[in-house]
């Protein structure tokens, strides 16, 4: 596949991620969204944070994505050759969820200089001393992937939001 039109398909999933980021700023949850794909460019799964619905600490946008791709997948929990799409860089909890799945690429919206574990941080997708290795790629609508938390954080500031 070419650059650009690798280029291209990253842009128009990282869209995709951030339809999912933005239902879960709707529903009251930082708005981190997630796809995964399989390697025809199918969306198997789509998912956004839901730690404050489900109160359940776990539901990461990474990690629901995750979970609904392994029970979808003819090839189970392996999900080797997809692709997770995310709209922030992912934590070490969801880092260590990436490599175990064996996906084989993320690609992320913007930095978390506070959590990120797929290069800024820690770089867990890609430690050698790990048995599997992801392929990353960041940046991709980095602005806009960080404007809509900069929106939702500065909402939780002034008070006009909860969490």
């Amino acid at each position: 596949m070419e650059a650009q039109e690798r280029a291209e398909q990253d842009i128009y999933y990282m869209e995709r991620a951030l339809m999912e980021a933005e239902k879960a700023y709707l529903a009251g949850e930082i708005p981190v969204g997630a796809v995964i794909v399989d390697s025809e460019g199918q969306i198997i799964a789509a998912a956004g944070n839901e730690k404050e619905t489900l109160n359940d600490p776990t539901a990461h946008a990474e990690l629901t994505a995750i979970r609904l791709a392994a029970a979808r997948s003819a090839g189970g929990w392996r999900l080797s050759g997809m692709t997770l799409y995310v709209t922030k860089e992912p934590c070490v909890m969801c880092a260590g969820a990436i490599v175990n799945a064996r996906l084989k690429r993320v690609v992320y919206g913007c930095v978390d200089d506070k959590g990120g574990a797929a290069g800024s941080l820690f770089s867990i997708c890609q430690d050698e001393r790990l048995n599997h290795r992801a392929e990353v790629t960041r940046g991709v609508l980095e602005r806009e992937c960080a404007a809509l938390l900069r929106e939702f954080f500065s909402e939780l500031r002034r008070g006009c939001r909860a969490v």
